[in-house]
């Protein structure tokens, strides 16, 4: 059956990437719609009731931040891991004079969402899932991928266990807010979940970027032929089945200030990751934490990605997780390039045609 979708994935430009000042309004109302953008008739007015402003104008403003590129998209945000996608995270050492030639080969594949380049001798970091039911399954594609990019060496590095992802940029808060722990939560079920062919249905009526008008679950309720009412329901169904993780804004972190992500990976003893892998995720300025398998030129088992408005920032968020809990044989990757991000679309026909076009399946 061939996928439906309102908008395609975007890929980011080189240019226009500088940030551009906001004001507090900016930035109080780029903090809601990402956290607090709620599955209801009327989400912005939510937002505008918190803001403290009108409806209307809130519509009018994240439509400004759209054009502006300031807000990437407002989505819903499905759970990768629930849908029974394959996923991890790859390092792969490829030619450093012409890492454009490899960097755009990996982003052919539709399951990329995330490519850069890292200043280390594993020099892309690109994260990958594949369908399901993928006849080339992830070892498969990534062989493709690996012998099509001329990689030298490439490092698998799945998810173990899950502490925190929850990518949710702090627009007023200082750098010390940034790097104080909130609330410590247990690591996530990263289990696939039951879901039926309505499920499907919905995430492809919704996903990608929803429309900014004060009633934006309403076009995707008419294309599934259902009441708003009844769509509404589902997708809170789904978010207590952990299909869907949350809806809300996706910034352009450049452009919103963030200048900044330093991927800090440690080295933890292993009788400790269950302790302290929950301290590092509660760091306001750290968006995901993760255990992942170790090697034995590569002995770091925790990984977090810090976010700030400077490489200072990110190092100061770093410094406190350091300081927080001991462990201080840590590298930090800074990415200099971003070669792709976007979110994923779910159940289309773009993956089984890029396993026809690279491998014959």
């Amino acid at each position: 059956m061939a996928s439906v979708t309102r908008h395609g994935p975007k890929l980011r430009s080189r240019k226009h990437g500088a940030a551009i000042p906001l004001d507090e309004l900016d930035k109080r109302l780029l903090n809601l719609m990402q956290g607090s953008f709620p599955i209801t008739e009327r989400p912005y007015q939510h937002v505008a009731n918190e803001a403290g402003i009108s409806e209307q104008r809130v519509i009018a403003r994240v439509q400004e931040l759209i054009d502006e590129r300031i807000i990437r998209q407002v989505t819903p945000i499905f759970d990768t891991r629930a849908l029974g996608y394959s996923s991890m995270l790859v390092a792969a050492k490829v030619d450093p004079e012409n890492p454009w030639r490899a960097a755009n080969v990996i982003n052919e594949h539709p399951g990329v969402s995330h490519n850069y380049l890292r200043d280390h001798e594993f020099n892309i970091w690109f994260t990958i899932a594949t369908e399901p039911d993928s006849p080339l399954g992830l070892d498969g594609t990534l062989e493709v991928l690996a012998r099509e990019a001329g990689a030298q060496s490439v490092r698998q590095l799945p998810t173990l266990r899950l502490f925190k992802i929850r990518m949710d940029l702090e627009m007023e808060g200082s750098t010390q807010d940034l790097a104080k722990a909130v609330e410590v939560l247990p690591p996530a079920e990263t289990e696939r979940q039951p879901y039926d062919e309505f499920d499907i249905q919905v995430i492809r009526a919704t996903q990608g970027d929803m429309p900014v008008v004060s009633e934006p679950y309403a076009p995707a309720a008419l294309t599934l032929g259902v009441t708003q009412d009844r769509l509404l329901a589902h997708l809170e169904q789904m978010q207590e089945r952990r299909l869907l993780r949350r809806v809300a804004a996706i910034l352009f972190h450049r452009r919103a200030g963030f200048s900044a992500n330093g991927m800090g990976v440690w080295k933890v003893p292993d009788k400790r990751i269950m302790e302290l892998g929950p301290r590092m995720a509660a760091f306001r300025g750290i968006s995901h934490c993760y255990q992942r398998p170790t090697y034995q030129d590569w002995p770091y088992s925790v990984f977090t990605m810090a976010h700030g408005r400077s490489k200072e920032e990110c190092d100061a968020v770093l410094d406190s997780i350091a300081a927080d809990t001991g462990i201080t044989d840590r590298a930090t990757l800074y990415s200099s390039t971003e070669f792709k991000k976007i979110r994923l679309l779910y159940f289309t026909e773009d993956f089984r045609a890029w396993e026809r076009q690279h491998a014959g399946v």
